[in-house]
């Protein structure tokens, strides 16, 4: 197993564990479109290969957080399905908390979906805790939040 960090311009390599991640709720192209943009912020993207194969990926944000100081975020942490449950993932981790300390960052938080089961087990082994819900709105609802509110001031 090899642990590293992929540079920028090797970030689309990423995207069939992305796509296995979302079940393919996104095209490649926005994927792609999203991944050129995510590589000039904040960010950098950890991988394990097995040999020449990818079956491992996390990306890192980095902040600072008024109720946690320097921080990663852990972002869209994927272990392929037939290496799962070997300990791989505490491995990645463990890499990624040597790494990051080394950048003065001394927390790391991350979101997960609510109905992803197995992997709440595992962070909550990890030593996570929960301090929140994770809130998204997108800009369809903000349009039509202004219509509704636009209807019904019109009404009144």
């Amino acid at each position: 197993m090899s642990f590293q960090f992929i540079e920028p311009s090797q970030i689309n390599d990423i995207i069939p564990l992305m796509q296995q991640l979302t079940s393919h709720k996104f095209s490649d192209a926005i994927l792609k479109e999203r991944f050129a943009d995510m590589v000039t912020e904040n960010y950098e993207c950890a991988v394990i290969y097995d040999d020449h194969e990818l079956i491992g990926v996390t990306g890192l944000w980095y902040c600072t957080r008024h109720y946690a100081g320097k921080s990663v975020e852990l972002d869209h942490v994927i272990i392929a399905e037939d290496y799962r449950n070997k300990g791989l993932g505490k491995q990645f981790l463990e890499r990624i908390y040597t790494y990051v300390k080394a950048k003065g960052v001394n927390t790391a938080e991350l979101n997960t979906y609510v109905q992803n089961y197995p992997s709440h087990k595992f962070y909550y082994n990890e030593g996570f805790e929960v301090l929140g819900y994770h809130f998204l709105k997108t800009p369809q609802y903000h349009i039509l939040f202004k219509l509704l509110r636009l209807v019904s001031d019109s009404t009144s």
